[in-house]
């Protein structure tokens, strides 16, 4: 099968130039991707309503015979081409409607028996059904495929597509995972899978394939990730001579907690007394002080007479480090610098050329510092912020930019432990489970959309008083409403704006669909408290420290994850100010009810986590980017139980050959190299 990825997608009948640029759109380069690209949903055409049972407006598959053949006509005004048949069964009889499509005639025969999926509409001249999908009955097909689309693709054009593809496939398709891994984990053949993942006979047939090919995926997945982890082990690693950290803790004006102090020994510790890299994650919660620790692991990597690279996503977020860091280090010989983006070319060629002559001793900056022209005299140290999904790719890309530097990745979103451990399978782990003394407790209240008023008028008068606050709505704008009945961020600032009671305060609007620049520039005006209350989306998630802001009202509560609510409420109680954190639902459900009340009861992010965990299933903590590791084709990071199922089977095949060079296993080899090659990790030779 693996020379099929090398066979172009026009080579398939009905694919030309034109249509081969579509299918590029969806990331469908080759035969290969085409059969590794699959279905989003399916339609069950397995118990056929009758005609006239179907209820009105509602989707549904029909058994009819087409009565009549195509009249072909033209729309008045429009003049779009509307071809009619009339098609039946023993209920009853239904009028089919197709428009501008000249070949339906060719494509469904007068007197032959279809399933016709679609909705049943009720016009003058009696049922309807306008632009049906259908399949002859005797292709035998109850259920079908729904694809992901791009415009100019419709689902019959891809499944046509699937159908030619699957007839290139050899007569035996190598299968990757040995015979004994099928029969102990009860899965069918690649070839079976592959096939039936595309055209499933029933449901059957459907849940046995997807189980095989979700399975092979997180298989794949975790040995690549504990292949990075082992490849990094063989390098070796720049050795610390001596641990600085007790000096660089006598010169803070404050105490840092057992859990901070553990960490930072962890890290010295790897980078002492191992051989190779460190490739070390710090979990810390909301307010945990992780900035304070990557300050400290630095100080001593500096001292040892080496640099250290600290990259974060945004320019805002960088000037803040910037500031913080060189206040801590203010009182000593290291020399700090800013590399970003929004620098003048004058200032990013003097930035770079301190790097590369080594004045520089700590860089903070965004993904400036990926680029070819920033070089180190001797990078030992790349600090990320996993948090902003920095992938395997770009990680691999500072890194490159030393002789095997050390890496530690910060993440402020608490994953279960269980989780981490395979997520993050290329990384050992450091938890900061501890806040430092004097963090506030953020009271958390919950209400419903009649107390809003009360609430709005609990954040005038705070910011009369001198504060801040954020309001945090779930869309941007009013057109993704769909009557969903859910408040937009643009819709509400504009409110607010007209409101008698807001004329004298200063409202401010922040989304995802923003400039750059322009969310830039209205983070630094509401730090600034030129802006006193802050209308977002979930971009201000993580962002910068605003001690004056002590209110953060989230309208639509119910349409977060716990652990986004968690990060959001960690916005406010940075100051010496009481903080409270609003949570306005109309939502009554039990389930609702239960997760909201959850965020009232506990400030614990990893409680938090866990209970997210049992409550929506894991999948929330990765979104669509899944924390910077290859796109998934089929598998969930949310579904623990096919994760600890796959994670059993690679340490078993670990113990057997710890290289996978055994011929048994080369094809889980090969399809490790094509995953992780989508990423720019490294591959296995």
């Amino acid at each position: 099968m693996a020379s099929l990825f090398k066979k172009k997608i026009e080579c398939l009948k009905g694919i030309g130039e034109k249509r081969a640029e579509l299918f590029h759109n969806l990331s469908v380069y080759s035969v290969g991707d085409l059969i590794r690209y699959y279905p989003r949903n399916y339609e069950d055409w397995s118990s056929p309503t009758p005609i006239k049972e179907a209820e009105i407006g509602i989707n549904v598959c029909i058994r009819a015979t087409v009565g009549t053949a195509f009249k072909v006509g033209f729309a008045r005004g429009s003049g779009k081409m509307i071809c009619k048949a009339m098609a039946y069964d023993d209920s009853g009889a239904v009028t089919l409607l197709y428009f501008n499509n000249k070949y339906i005639s060719q494509m469904i025969k007068q007197n032959e028996e279809y399933f016709f999926f679609g909705k049943i509409t009720q016009a003058k001249s009696g049922l309807q059904m306008i632009a049906p999908t259908f399949a002859k009955v005797s292709d035998g097909t109850s259920i079908h495929p729904i694809y992901p689309l791009t415009a100019g693709l419709n689902n019959r054009i891809v499944t046509d597509a699937v159908k030619n593809a699957l007839d290139l496939l050899p007569e035996k398709v190598n299968d990757p995972l040995p015979q004994w891994i099928r029969d102990k984990y009860n899965l069918q053949s690649l070839d079976y899978a592959i096939r039936k993942i595309h055209f499933p006979l029933d449901s059957d047939e459907l849940y046995t394939s997807r189980r095989r090919l979700v399975f092979e995926e997180l298989l794949v997945l975790i040995l690549g990730l504990k292949f990075l982890k082992s490849n990094t082990k063989e390098e070796n690693g720049i050795v610390l001579q001596k641990n600085y950290t007790d000096e660089f803790l006598s010169m803070l004006p404050f105490n840092l907690t057992n859990a901070q102090k553990r960490t930072i020994d962890d890290c010295l510790n790897d980078m002492m007394n191992k051989r190779s890299p460190m490739n070390r994650l710090v979990q810390g919660d909301v307010g945990s002080g992780k900035t304070a620790v990557a300050s400290a692991v630095a100080y001593s990597v500096i001292k040892n007479g080496y640099q250290v690279a600290f990259m974060v996503p945004t320019e805002i977020l960088a000037q803040q480090h910037y500031e913080s860091i060189s206040k801590l280090l203010e009182n000593t010989d290291i020399k700090v610098d800013l590399l970003t983006g929004s620098l003048t070319p004058k200032n990013k060629k003097l930035a770079r050329e301190k790097l590369a002559s080594g004045e520089t001793n700590l860089v903070i900056g965004t993904h400036a510092l990926l680029t070819k022209d920033t070089e180190f005299k001797s990078l030992a140290l790349a600090i990320t912020d996993e948090q902003h999904r920095f992938g395997v790719g770009q990680r691999s890309t500072l890194l490159s930019k030393g002789n095997h530097p050390h890496l530690l990745v910060m993440s402020a979103t608490p994953i279960p432990r269980t989780l981490g451990l395979i997520i993050y399978g290329d990384l050992d782990i450091s938890i900061i489970d501890e806040l430092p003394p004097g963090r506030q407790v953020i009271d958390t209240l919950l209400i419903d959309g009649k107390k809003r008023a009360r609430a709005l008028g609990f954040i005038k008068k705070n910011v009369e008083e001198g504060h801040q606050c954020y309001i945090v709505c779930p869309l941007v704008d009013e057109s993704e409403n769909q009557m969903l009945n859910l408040h937009s961020a643009e819709m509400y600032a504009e409110t607010l704006r007209n409101h008698t009671d807001f004329q004298n305060i200063n409202v401010g609007l922040i989304h995802g669909k923003m400039k750059p620049a322009d969310k830039e520039k209205v983070m630094n005006d509401f730090k600034d408290n030129k802006i006193q209350v802050l209308v977002s989306t979930t971009v201000i998630e993580v962002g910068v420290d605003v001690p004056n802001a002590n209110i953060i009202m989230i309208e639509n509560a119910e349409r977060f994850g716990l652990s986004q609510l968690h990060q959001l409420r960690g916005r406010v109680g940075r100051g010496s100010e009481k903080s409270y954190c609003i949570l306005v639902s109309d939502n009554t459900t039990h389930d609702t009810i239960k997760r909201l009340e959850t965020m009232k009861r506990t400030s614990n992010g990893f409680e938090i986590a866990d209970e997210d965990l049992k409550l929506r299933g894991p999948g929330d903590f990765f979104g669509e980017k899944q924390h910077g590791l290859p796109e998934m084709k089929i598998a969930d990071l949310g579904n623990m139980e096919d994760l600890n199922e796959a994670q059993m089977c690679a340490e078993e095949i670990l113990k057997k050959s710890s290289d996978l060079s055994e011929d048994e296993y080369k094809g889980i080899k090969a399809e490790i190299n094509q995953l992780f090659g989508r990423v720019g990790g490294e591959s296995l030779n």
